[in-house]
């Protein structure tokens, strides 16, 4: 099997759901109106609601849903060979992904940008808004934790990415300053900051981490889990247009010159899949189902999505119609950096190789940089500068996501217990905190494992989201068949996923079978997999919780007049 085939197969997907499927929904379901007035405008205040152009939050919008979500789950998932993997990123994406993305989307938009905590409330019940955050907090704790576990892996195997990603953060910082206060035009703005991003990887080859830090230092993984905890606590204080907004729209570029480089060098150099189609059903993490559809927790189908967007996206759109483009178009444009990942593992080395570097080499993000590198010379540039850029892209995607995490574990402290504690209404406290869990689960826990978690509670979020959009569009006398059946599905599928790892977790601590991963010790693997098991296990009883309420939920909806009752209320 030639990759090119592949890679056509996901443009078909993509161009064919966006146009027929999510058209049809939008015409027929959705009805999305330019005249109505949006949160954004009604709204603004310029910190959290701000009408911005389609074109920038776009950019917004996929750096922050794709994240290293659809790279690290797309290689990880390759260990049962690359059809399973394919099939889950087409069929996911086309029946269930950009259906959560958009629909729940314009829930939010459609109730005054309401988060899930208050959707939620609003169409479950005042308890699910509790439980939801609960909820959600552990979620995000697991998320920022497998995301920070990415990056210190790569860091310390891949050494020019400090310095390039340090001039892309600079680069981030002057773009939001000629945007948002010089009054630059967008044009000249992008060229001069892509442009030194792109220095700034050249720069990075220069100066490995080793050359600054010294050898032991860089290759110590509280270093770099340090190091992402630090940049994302920053951003995370700051207010979005200042650092978070501009910096993913630099990002974005990079990102795409590296999915677009990487299509055209599959297309110029026709390599040919090397890893077999299928291996076996059950490998060392798990059973194909449930474990593969939550290894792949992005481009097929995220509950992290729904939080971008319900918290940050839904509250800059100018119009209604905007929406499409930037909800499913980024839905399916990510599920392309997907199939592409795979391909940087199946198609761009030896499958002896790609094992290696996944047992010994830094795991998902040194194979992703190395694959990316192979394809990117093939029509031009040079190996060290491709492998470069390899890892900008996956430390930016991690790190865009974490970042945005600690201001959501932020936000959520305050609503949590706020009014209990009151220094924790500070947002800079509460981002500490949040910062500081992060750096002890990243450290102690192992990153295959955290990702397997973060996968389960994120698809079981997602699960969540689509019973919300499900539960609005009964309030509105919609009609919900292609939200509830996938919701069902993800929710049994997550919840078997959370159920078989956290008993493997908890079993291994109690019966003292506890084995640390490379640079840890004895006793930081067992309290990383007691806390992941406990988490896990907490997230499962939430859910379950959440899913009886919302059951009662959508019987009252679905009795005669509710809708017209629910509309008048």
């Amino acid at each position: 099997m030639q990759a090119i085939f592949i890679i056509l197969g996901a443009l078909a997907v993509a161009v064919g759901g966006y146009r027929w499927y999510a058209g049809f929904v939008d015409r027929k379901v959705i009805q999305a109106d330019p005249n109505r007035v949006t949160p954004a405008k009604m709204y603004m205040d310029g910190v959290d609601f701000m009408p911005t152009s389609k074109y920038v939050l776009f950019g917004y919008q996929f750096k922050s849903i794709a994240g290293a979500g659809p790279v690290v789950g797309a290689i990880i998932a390759l260990q049962w060979g690359w059809l399973p993997a394919m099939l889950w990123l087409f069929l996911g994406v086309l029946f269930i992904g950009w259906v959560h993305d958009y629909v729940s989307g314009m829930t939010s938009l459609r109730c005054d940008g309401l988060s899930l905590g208050g959707l939620s409330y609003k169409l479950i019940s005042p308890r699910a808004r509790l439980i939801l955050l609960s909820f959600v907090y552990f979620y995000l704790l697991l998320l920022a934790g497998a995301f920070g576990g990415v990056i210190a892996g790569a860091l310390i195997k891949l050494t020019s990415g400090p310095v390039a990603m340090l001039v892309l953060a600079a680069a981030g910082a002057l773009a939001g300053q000629m945007i948002y206060r010089w009054r630059t035009n967008i044009l000249v703005t992008t060229v001069v900051c892509v442009v030194l991003a792109l220095i700034g990887i050249k720069l990075g080859d220069m100066l490995p981490a080793p050359s600054i830090l010294g050898a032991s230092l860089a290759a110590n993984k509280f270093t770099w889990g340090l190091f992402a905890v630090v940049f994302c606590y920053i951003s995370a204080v700051l207010p979005i247009w200042r650092f978070a907004l501009p910096l993913n729209y630099v990002a974005f570029y990079i990102v795409m010159f590296g999915l677009v480089g990487g299509i055209a060098g599959i297309l110029v150099g026709l390599p040919v899949v090397q890893a077999p189609a299928f291996t076996q059903f059950t490998i060392g993490i798990g059973p194909l189902w449930p474990i593969l559809f939550v290894t792949i927790a992005c481009g097929a189908i995220s509950g992290w999505h729904s939080m971008v967007t319900t918290s940050g996206t839904c509250r800059q759109l100018e119009y209604e119609t905007d929406a499409k483009p930037v909800l499913a178009g980024s839905m399916f444009v990510e599920m392309l950096l997907g199939v592409v990942a795979l391909m940087t593992a199946a198609a761009a080395m030896p499958f002896s190789q790609y094992k290696e570097i996944m047992t010994k080499g830094g795991g998902a993000g040194p194979v992703f940089a190395t694959g990316l590198s192979n394809f990117l010379n093939i029509i031009g540039l040079p190996l060290a500068y491709g492998k470069t850029m390899g890892t900008v892209i996956i430390i930016v995607l991690a790190l865009t996501v974490m970042q945005l995490v600690l201001r959501f574990m932020k936000v959520a402290t305050i609503e949590l217990v706020g009014d209990y504690t009151p220094i924790l209404r500070s947002g800079p406290v509460a981002t500490f905190i949040a910062a500081a869990l992060t750096l002890l689960l990243v450290q102690t826990g192992w990153w295959q494992y955290l990702w397997i978690l973060f996968g389960g509670a994120n698809q079981l979020l997602a699960s969540l989201a689509l019973l919300v959009a499900s539960l609005w569009l009964l309030s509105q006398g919609k009609k919900a068949t292609f939200t509830l059946i996938p919701m069902w599905f993800m929710f049994i599928t997550t919840i078997a996923a959370l159920i078989y790892t956290s008993y493997n977790l908890l079993s291994k601590v109690l019966t003292g079978q506890v084995k640390a991963a490379t640079g840890q010790s004895l006793l930081e693997a067992t309290i990383g997999n007691g806390l992941m098991g406990l988490v896990a296990l907490f997230l499962v009883i939430a859910a379950l919780v959440l899913l009886y309420d919302g059951i009662k939920a959508l019987r009252r909806y679905r009795e005669p007049g509710a809708a017209a009752a629910a509309e008048a209320k």
